[in-house]
């Protein structure tokens, strides 16, 4: 598929997302700082991604799958990711719509604003990418839960995107911000939250664990303290499972174990 092609695609799906798309709108973007910040938020399947190419108040990029930029890794890791756990007797239609939807992966991933993540060597130009567009002004924002649990608001996140902040001190001796996001979908909202900032005088192994556990938990206090509604959840799990915001559960927090309900 040629560019201009690859372009038009985009601008086609893009403004028919946005035509059936719900509205969403953007609360407390007061709270982003005036200097280089990272945004931190909940998955919530494809919206928080929507949402931000849609209607981030500000100028971005969004982390995402690098795989999903290239011909040769969409079906495999679309596959893997999206619909692996799809009963057997299914599969295959799965697996051959991993195939058909390549096409238009690569031409929206390559168009919308983003950065392509990888785990392998080729991270070392994620991070570089994301100082990059710091420096120049523009937010990044990343998405970074995995299916671990943590709690019925958020999966636990992979930590080493604070690194980003280690090497944005490193060449210009700035400490960034990370300022917590969550995407309500029910309520066709996204909210951020108090930012925090980067201690570049903390071993890196401290800020990793501090971060995380602080967006995790303002993403949570946010949500828990939203009217009612339903939380879209990283794990593919049936809707009829999707937890409420305000449920009732036991789990775990730095702190050791505590009820929810304190929360709601």
């Amino acid at each position: 598929m040629s560019s201009r092609l690859s372009y038009y695609v985009f601008r086609i799906t893009r403004f028919l997302v946005q035509v059936f798309y719900p509205k969403t709108e953007f609360i407390g973007a007061e709270n982003l700082p005036g200097g280089p910040a990272v945004i931190v938020g909940n998955h919530a399947k494809m919206n928080a991604p929507i949402a931000c190419e849609l209607y981030f108040p500000e100028k971005h990029l969004t982390w995402t799958a690098g795989e999903m930029m290239h011909f040769k890794e969409v079906p495999d890791y679309a596959f893997t990711d999206f619909w692996s756990h799809k009963p057997a007797y299914i599969r295959w239609f799965f697996r051959l719509l991993s195939y058909l939807i390549t096409p238009f992966a690569v031409s929206i991933f390559n168009n919308a604003d983003c950065i392509g993540v990888y785990h392998d060597t080729r991270v070392m130009g994620t991070f570089r990418a994301s100082v990059r567009a710091l420096h120049e002004g523009t937010r990044v924002v990343i998405l970074p839960e995995h299916n671990v649990p943590y709690n019925n608001i958020v999966c636990d996140f992979q930590e080493r995107f604070v690194d980003v902040a280690r090497m944005y001190y490193k060449r210009y001796k700035q400490e960034i911000s990370f300022v917590p996001m969550y995407t309500a979908p029910d309520l066709h909202r996204v909210y951020l939250g108090k930012p925090v900032r980067f201690d570049s005088s903390a071993p890196i192994e401290e800020e990793r664990e501090r971060i995380c556990r602080e967006m995790k938990d303002r993403i949570t206090r946010m949500a828990r303290s939203l009217p009612e509604h339903t939380v879209v959840p990283y794990p593919n799990i049936p809707k009829s499972e999707y937890p409420s915001n305000k449920a009732v559960t036991k789990e775990f927090s730095s702190n050791g174990l505590f009820d929810t309900e304190a929360w709601a």
